[in-house]
């Protein structure tokens, strides 16, 4: 009988544990979501671009502020998150160029959304809340004009859509689908580095889904491209909002059919592959060579784990194919 492996308790995937409910059909009600703001008990995330503003406190960190404190950074944008416990949540956008300005403030810690997340300097809920956050401001951001005539647009939904005055278009955020994946060929899986990879450190392949294109297309068109294997089958895991800046993570396995790997050097540093016994030395930080996998935030770590620990050991039972 097949007794799975177990490497401990399992870590929670970064930015995935949001509890907010969105109130997705009370945004267009103005009324609602101004009496929500206005409560003493409302609360914002401040973000400034690709920097996150905390609450520095002796021993811990706050990335909730008052809506009236949030006021004083300077206030670009101000969208509706949702509701927790009847509280509103809000995101707030204030100009970029600040942040360095109050790296100096007493009380206040500026950081990057991946350094909160790997350091844990706030719960799962607030990280999951910073993400939707960020990648919400990112979008408004980056399309104040209408994509069809070029008129600048208007924020309207509370932050879920813009406007265009002129040809009265309306435009909403967009996520981009990423096939993330590993392939596996029996008793060894597959795995990449990219050259801006901290020393060391593998993951597994990814690439955006594209237009007409299926997951599982996807998953296997990726694998052929960035290292020149034929896959099979493929098995969804799953999925992550990864706000870098607004992607949406899906996780799968997939069979190997081929087994020579050809690097597309533009794409990938190295591409090898590693047995099961250096997997696992991998994901608890023992490999004698320093290798590492990526940290316990990112939905490779989680994809790569269960392989480890799920999968039986057992021969490869598909026929390999040439290439």
């Amino acid at each position: 009988m097949f007794v799975p492996l177990d490497l401990g308790p399992k870590p929670r995937l970064g930015y995935a544990q949001n509890s907010l409910e969105r109130m997705s059909e009370r945004r267009g009600d103005a009324a609602y979501v101004g009496e929500l703001a206005a409560a003493p008990e409302a609360a914002a995330y401040v973000i400034a671009g690709e920097h996150i503003v905390l609450n520095r406190a002796a021993d811990c960190f706050d990335p909730l502020f008052t809506l009236p404190a949030a006021q004083i950074f300077g206030v670009q944008e101000t969208v509706f998150l949702g509701v927790t416990v009847g509280r509103g949540r809000f995101g707030v956008g204030i100009d970029p160029a600040h942040a360095v300005e109050l790296k100096s403030r007493p009380g206040l810690f500026i950081t990057d959304l991946r350094s909160v997340a790997v350091q844990g300097l706030v719960s799962a809920d607030d990280l999951a809340g910073l993400a939707e956050a960020k990648a919400l401001l990112h979008w408004h951001a980056h399309h104040r004009f209408c994509s069809v005539c070029g008129t600048g647009s208007r924020m309207a939904e509370a932050g879920w859509r813009r406007d265009c005055p002129a040809c009265q278009a309306t435009h909403f955020p967009r996520t981009d689908p990423v096939a993330i994946m590993l392939a596996v060929d029996g008793e060894r899986c597959l795995l990449g580095r990219q050259a801006r990879f901290p020393p060391g450190m593998w993951s597994c392949l990814a690439g955006f889904i594209e237009p007409g294109e299926t997951i599982e297309a996807a998953v296997r068109r990726e694998i052929r491209e960035e290292a020149g294997l034929v896959c099979g089958p493929v098995s969804y895991l799953a999925s992550q909002p990864w706000p870098f800046p607004m992607s949406l993570m899906i996780g799968c396995h997939t069979i190997a059919l081929s087994r020579t790997i050809t690097v597309d050097k533009t794409e990938l540093e190295d591409a090898r592959w590693f047995d099961r016994d250096q997997v696992i030395a991998m994901l608890l930080r023992r490999h004698p060579e320093g290798l590492a996998v990526p940290p316990p935030i990112a939905i490779a770590h989680h994809i790569i784990r269960a392989w480890v620990e799920e999968t039986p050991r057992a021969p490869a039972a598909i026929p390999i194919v040439s290439t």
